[in-house]
């Protein structure tokens, strides 16, 4: 009687049995669903090549994964979703262009969608432009945000917070890699930051007793001998030529600076009358430094301008061997010969450059680059110009 009264009904030792054989089941099922969603969120995906998708400013990682399905680089987006809702994760999802790469699974693409490793674009400012080539470029580049179209070079320069103040030689040239859609002000401000820095350590470097006393002052030598310099290795005997004059108080009778005074009058030659008309950058007409850069400076100029090659000569002139180098004079005299000399071989390659052929027929406007000026003489007062 004790033992029948301590025994469970039957009835419920079987609904026991059958609960716990219903557990096992589900337990057996949840493990099966779990690993199976594991799976397909660390499984290499479809997708044998590389892929694009733009991920906007808050976008759901359902819609972008379903995306991503659509586009065969994920296999089951819904068992994605499934898996980040069962580990109680959020991925925060950071707008832009992401080129995913073949055979990424679920997890490195959330991976790179929360660590916003987005797809850089490229944008090359080359050293010598002008700051309107700057402008140019990022006005015709289709991966910018454009805030400043239309404003002028004092307005782009309020809008950045640098009211009043010149930009020509304050942004440095270099290789801006930047996310779609980065807006052009973001581009500059870098541009503005990495000058400022490159010329503070320049400036820190500088050679004693040089004949001017600013950094810049120093940006402006450093403009004109990136705009005369077609050599790297001709970089501080130019800026030494140029020292030296100042310190003998002559004029620097730099060609680029008469072209950049002359701006949308420059027909592509230098004509005497240029060298006769004063402008505040005519350095022929005017001594001592122009009042401002005439160009974007590399570091290398920089550096010459701070650090100049003084060897007593005072005069250069193109040599005319197609090199991009010049002839460095320490007199008039000797710089008369180099002129000549140059003359010489410019009348013998016009001979014996082929007749004209007709001009074709006008091209179709490209995408502007900003590159350096061709190569021009730079006579530091030879009197050479037609």
């Amino acid at each position: 009687m004790a033992d029948g009264a301590a025994r469970a009904p039957l009835w419920l030792r079987r609904a026991i049995l059958a609960a716990a054989v219903t557990l096992a089941v589900l337990m057996v099922a949840a493990t099966l669903v779990h690993d199976w969603l594991r799976r397909e969120y660390l499984s290499p995906g479809p997708a044998a090549a590389a892929s694009r998708i733009q991920v906007e400013q808050g976008s759901s990682v359902r819609a972008v994964l379903a995306r991503l399905e659509a586009q065969g680089v994920v296999h089951n987006a819904r068992a994605v979703v499934w898996y980040l809702r069962l580990l109680a994760e959020q991925p925060r999802m950071q707008a832009g262009t992401y080129e995913i790469p073949p055979h990424a699974s679920p997890e490195q693409i959330i991976t790179m969608f929360e660590e916003g490793k987005v797809l850089l674009e490229q944008l090359t400012v080359v050293e010598g432009s002008t700051f309107a080539d700057f402008l140019e470029l990022l006005a015709h580049e289709p991966d910018v945000t454009h805030t400043l179209a239309g404003k002028t070079p004092a307005e782009v320069m309020t809008a950045l917070g640098h009211a009043g103040e010149n930009p020509e030689g304050r942004f440095f040239p270099d290789t801006y890699r930047f996310a779609a859609n980065t807006a052009d002000a973001v581009i500059l401000g870098v541009a503005w930051e990495k000058m400022s820095q490159e010329l503070a350590a320049a400036w820190a470097a500088r050679s004693p007793k040089l004949p001017f006393d600013s950094p810049t002052q120093a940006l402006i030598l450093a403009s004109m001998v990136e705009k005369e310099a077609q050599l790297k290795s001709e970089r501080r005997r130019i800026a030494g030529v140029f020292v030296a004059r100042l310190r003998k108080g002559m004029r620097l009778q730099s060609d680029p600076t008469v072209i950049y005074g002359l701006g949308a009058k420059y027909d592509g030659q230098i004509h005497t009358r240029d060298l006769l008309t004063d402008t505040p950058y005519n350095t022929y007409t005017r001594a001592g430094l122009p009042p401002a850069p005439i160009a974007l400076p590399g570091r290398e100029s920089l550096m010459a301008a701070v650090q100049p090659d003084e060897t007593g000569e005072l005069y250069f002139v193109a040599s005319g061997l197609g090199d991009g180098a010049h002839h460095f004079s320490k007199t008039l005299q000797e710089h008369n010969s180099a002129v000549k000399a140059y003359l010489v071989r410019l009348r013998q390659q016009r001979a014996a450059a082929p007749a004209a052929a007709p001009a074709p027929a006008p091209a179709p406007a490209a995408k502007p680059t900003a590159r350096k000026s061709p190569p021009r003489t730079a006579p530091a007062g030879s009197g050479t110009h037609p």
